[in-house]
This record gives C-alpha cells, structure tokens and sequence, in this order.
C-alpha cells in the first residue's frame, strides 16, 4: 500500500510538473525538445532535437511548426521557411492550415512580400472554394496560451487585413484600400480602420481618411475603446491636419483688406462678367458641361 501510494504522490507530481510548464510527457525527441525549449530555455539545442522528431516521425506536425517558431526568433527565418516548404509533405491535411500561418509571418519577418500575398490569396481561395476550416464553420485558435474559436468571417477579414498591409509594404495604396475596405466591410475594427486612413492619406485623400478617422474617435467601430487604437487614430489625425493643404484665401496671397474690398466694390459696380467670346461658344458651353458630367 504503502509503495503504491509514493507511486501515486509521484505520478501526482509528474503531471504537475507538466502541466507547469506545458510540455508533454514522455522521453520521446519531441518532448525532449519542448523541454529544452520551455525549461532549459536552450533554443540551440531545441532545433536539434525537433530535427531528431522529424526524422524520427514523432509528432512532426507539431515538431515542424515550432521549430520554425524557435529559428524564427533566432533570426534564422529564411532556414526556417526552407524547413517548412521541404517537411511540410509529411505532416497531416489538417496540419497544412496552420503552417501556412507560420509561413506567412516567416514571409512577413523576411521582407519576401510577393511570396506573402500570394499564399495570402491562396488561402482566401480556399475560403471561398469552401475548403478553410477543413469545412467547418468555426476553427479553434491559439494565442498566448489560451484558445478560443475564429469563425470563417472573422478570419477571411484577418486574412484581408493582412494582405492590405503586404500592399502597403509594396507602396501600392489604392489596392490596400480596396482590400482594407473589404475587410471592413465583412468584420470591421478600429486596427484595420487605422490601415484604411493611412492608405487614403498616401494617396492624399484626406477627407476620406478624415471620415475613417472620426469613427474611431467617435467610438463608432469595435475596438474604438481601445486606447491604443485611440492614440494612433489620433496620431494619424494630426498627421492628416499637417499635410492637408490650407484653403486658400486673399490673405495668403499677401492682399491688404482695402484692396479685396475695392476689387468686390469693383466687380459688383460692373455687375455679372459677361464672355468675350462668340455667341455660337456661349450655346455651345451648356451642352459640354453636361457632356462632361
């Protein structure tokens, strides 16, 4: 009895232990590589090991996707998107998902813009062929350690949020618009609203951006009371107001007050202005005015 209980106290302990510091148990490669990661804190020697699980094929779903995280924070990402485009087969369908996710912030953290929008677009196709979410309505996420479910809506606009900013990294404003007011309109936010007066600023449409702007002051959109989103909506503001070119005015021109006065005093006394031109232009105006709208 007694011999099975310090077993029991043991096992106890054991899972604990685990659970403390989130790695599996076992003494299998992969989690010899989670402990090196997350208790010894030795990268270095995590990569080793995760190789070792690839090749071992143990848990290479899981072994592909974090060593890429851990060479990712090593600035080792372009060894880490080799890595991925080569093991990748070996992992499961529904694996395939999430390492496009990895592959993209490897993308992102790499500069490798065109590869980036175009896997972007990629897996929007799919959402639209129906085939994200392995064709479920909802998936289950992770982040910071807690999961949560995301819904095909709210990461088609993820999906669109990111690609907007791809374009904007390329300088091409008025697709980020484009692609950023599609976002909007599926699952809108103040973050992705932010993107969306910034392109509209690059592109000097200021009124537009100005519009954007006051509905996160206002509190108009999801995520508005986020101080943050706030503090960069009201940053762009300012932004906005110093480039935005004043009205022009008599005053700028450098004209004293008597001498405008004198010229309207002017103008009034000779009553409407009257073109020099032939009459058969003057019939002809009205008809090319319309044209024109």
């Amino acid at each position: 009895m007694e011999g099975s209980s310090t077993k029991s106290t043991k096992g106890k302990k054991d899972e604990l232990y685990h659970v403390i510091h989130k790695v599996p148990s076992g003494d299998t490669p992969y989690v010899r590589a989670k402990h090196a990661q997350l208790v010894d804190k030795d990268p270095e020697a995590a990569i080793v090991l995760f190789w070792k699980a690839i090749n071992a094929g143990d848990r290479v779903d899981s072994a592909l996707k974090d060593m890429a995280v851990v060479m990712k924070q090593l600035d080792r990402s372009e060894e880490a998107i080799e890595a991925v485009k080569a093991f990748r087969g070996r992992c499961s369908k529904q694996a395939q998902e999430s390492l496009d996710n990895v592959l993209i912030d490897l993308y992102k953290k790499c500069g490798k813009i065109e590869e980036q929008i175009e896997l972007l677009k990629r897996k929007l196709r799919l959402i639209y062929q129906g085939e994200a979410f392995n064709g479920k309505p909802t998936k289950t996420a992770r982040s910071h350690g807690k999961k949560f479910q995301v819904s095909v809506k709210q990461e088609t606009s993820r999906l669109l949020g990111n690609l907007g900013w791809a374009y904007m990294q390329k300088s091409n404003y008025m697709m980020a618009e484009v692609v950023y007011r599609k976002a909007q309109m599926i699952d809108p936010d103040s973050n992705k609203a932010c993107n969306l007066s910034l392109a509209l600023i690059k592109q000097g449409r200021y009124d537009h951006a100005r519009k954007v702007l006051e509905d996160i002051i206002q509190r108009r959109l999801p995520g508005s009371d986020d101080g943050k989103s706030r503090k960069r909506a009201e940053d762009l503001l300012t932004d906005l107001k110093s480039k935005q070119p004043p009205l022009e005015s008599f005053d700028l021109l450098g004209l004293d007050d008597d001498f405008v006065e004198g010229l309207e005093q002017l103008m009034n006394e000779r009553g409407p202005f009257r073109s020099k031109r032939l009459p058969i232009f003057e019939e002809i105006s009205p008809f090319r005015d319309q044209l024109a709208c």
